[in-house]
């Protein structure tokens, strides 16, 4: 009978961890069938698609612009530089989608802006991947996320020389995205390389070699949030690109002390007294897409301080 209750035991616990590793299993499958959403820690395409998300523009929200601009002329520096046309500010509310809310201060302002530019860079190879202009390879994948994550001037200038500045230039000013519109103030632009020689591709308006306005960044982190820049995969794949920055400067100095466990979209660039910033924070408490262009010294403390501001008028 003991022997009869041990064999029955026995069963019974091989059973049940059948049972268990049946359910990991299941899980595991689950977790690969979501792809690269599980890597990235933001739920993106399939949280956008059930909402009928309508353009960047059409989301200005009048109570959201005033707050916006009280907390930007409270500080008697940065009130100066926004009338003097030396401070740009976009800022995209995703805290419920049903109800986005964009504000602005110059947004429509190009200015220089480094190498935040990049990012166009980055839209451009996709596409060329997307129609086989571009060949993909390790390199190219590395050259990518290096231009990213830690603006690298070397793998930014090959991936130019890759595409060309007819290609960067037909994806940006295309009736698609209209990222630059001479119509509208310009926008995103890379006419140059990251290196002292070469040809060079000004912009048409103001014959600037690397150039945004803060309309523009932020409503290509919006496309691309919903899967439409290129297409859902290619959107991803950007998203992989930009995730975990590796400077740890400007919006993201102070986001890593007040939000440690949102994850941190974003690419920056710095050069002489001009300093942009721009990221998509998608955190447990807080989802918000932020862009800032400054001319000024002491832009990297502007745009370390202006975090906190904005979290301020986020939260009403």
């Amino acid at each position: 009978m003991k022997q009869t209750n041990q064999v029955f035991t026995f069963k019974w616990i091989n059973q049940l961890m059948t049972s268990i590793l049946l359910a990991l299993l299941a899980t595991t499958s689950n977790i690969q069938a979501q792809g690269p959403l599980a890597y990235t820690g933001i739920p993106a395409f399939s949280y956008t698609a059930n909402y009928d998300l309508p353009p960047l523009q059409n989301c200005a929200d009048e109570q959201f612009q005033n707050e916006l601009e009280v907390a930007i002329a409270n500080n008697r520096t940065w009130k100066k530089l926004a009338a003097d046309k030396k401070l740009a500010i976009g800022l995209v509310d995703l805290s419920d989608m049903s109800n986005i809310r964009f504000a602005e201060i110059n947004g429509n302002q190009m200015m220089y802006a480094a190498s935040l530019p990049k990012i166009a860079i980055l839209l451009t190879a996709m596409d060329a991947l997307e129609s086989g202009e571009l060949k993909d390879t390790p390199e190219v994948r590395k050259d990518m996320r290096l231009m990213i994550s830690k603006s690298n001037n070397q793998a930014s200038t090959r991936m130019i020389d890759r595409l060309g500045y007819e290609k960067i230039e037909e994806v940006l000013t295309s009736s698609r995205y209209k990222l630059y519109d001479k119509a509208k103030g310009g926008g995103l632009w890379v006419g140059k390389r990251y290196a002292a020689s070469g040809k060079k591709n000004p912009d048409p308006l103001k014959g600037l070699s690397h150039a945004a306005t803060a309309l523009q960044i932020s409503r290509f982190y919006y496309l691309m949030l919903q899967g439409e820049l290129v297409c859902r995969e290619r959107s991803q794949e950007m998203m992989e690109c930009m995730v975990d920055p590796q400077l740890h400067h400007k919006f993201v100095n102070t986001l890593n002390k007040i939000a440690p466990d949102a994850k941190l979209f974003r690419k920056s660039g710095s050069w002489s007294t001009f300093h942009s910033d721009s990221i998509m924070v998608w955190g447990p408490d807080r989802q918000y897409i932020l862009t800032a262009l400054v001319n000024d010294s002491n832009g990297e403390r502007i745009m370390r301080d202006l975090v906190y501001q904005i979290e301020k008028v986020l939260k009403g």
